[in-house]
């Protein structure tokens, strides 16, 4: 399940993007209405969330653009709390609105809405994980060993929630580069490299011959199951 995410703040861009990949999608994100514009011409993904504020334009016109030859479910995140532009946004096709602040569970609730009115039903995520004495809850950002709870940054606990959702299978580098980091930073593989070496430091008893994160030379990386 592929989503856009087309919001200009970084840390609520990050939040979002980490959160929604640990659930299951596929993210893709945009910073403007002219970027959100080349990736619906490229990709049209299954679902957007579409802040107002961005640096090009309000986002009512790429609403208005869509809805005159698209039906993709469109869920708007925006400060803005008048009734009035609730109602017009509605109006021009937004399946939903969401005032800022607002929480995860309450995005992925209205996300499931959306997609359900499509006739699409979200399958649940895979988000925990277990195999010999590792313990892994992402639900509740748990992770034990030898039924230890291990202290994980929120970047290494990202990198091992992506492995957990395709636990026992090959996650490309570039893939994991994309959904923990974001795709500007396909490039930087060093950054793989450290952060698996960090958690294999953590988890693995001999980090040079690894039992859980295993590496598929010159793929990727598995979660053994």
């Amino acid at each position: 399940m592929r989503i856009l995410i087309t919001e200009d703040d970084k840390e609520i861009r990050a939040l979002m993007r980490s959160t929604l990949s640990i659930e299951g999608f596929e993210v893709i994100t945009a910073t403007s209405i002219s970027e959100a514009r080349a990736i619906l011409k490229q990709n049209l993904p299954d679902v957007m969330v579409l802040d107002l504020g961005l640096p090009d334009g309000d986002g009512t016109s790429l609403v208005n653009e869509l809805r005159q030859h698209s039906n993709l479910p469109i869920i708007v995140v925006s400060a803005r709390h008048q009734e009035e532009q609730k109602v017009r946004l509605l109006d021009a096709g937004a399946d939903d609105y969401l005032t800022k602040p607002f929480s995860i569970p309450e995005l992925l609730a209205r996300l499931r809405v959306a997609l359900r009115h499509r006739g699409t039903h979200l399958a649940a995520a895979k988000t925990t994980y277990e195999f010999d004495q590792l313990k892994v809850d992402l639900q509740a950002h748990n992770v034990t060993l030898k039924q230890q709870t291990l202290h994980l940054t929120p970047t290494e606990f990202n990198l091992l929630a992506r492995l957990v959702r395709s636990a026992g299978r090959v996650v490309t580098h570039r893939q994991l580069l994309t959904d923990v980091w974001g795709p500007e930073y396909l490039e930087h593989t060093h950054y793989l490299r450290l952060y698996m070496a960090q958690l294999r430091a953590k988890i693995e008893d001999n980090p040079a011959e690894p039992h859980y994160l295993l590496t598929e030379t010159g793929v990727g990386y598995r979660l053994a199951e």
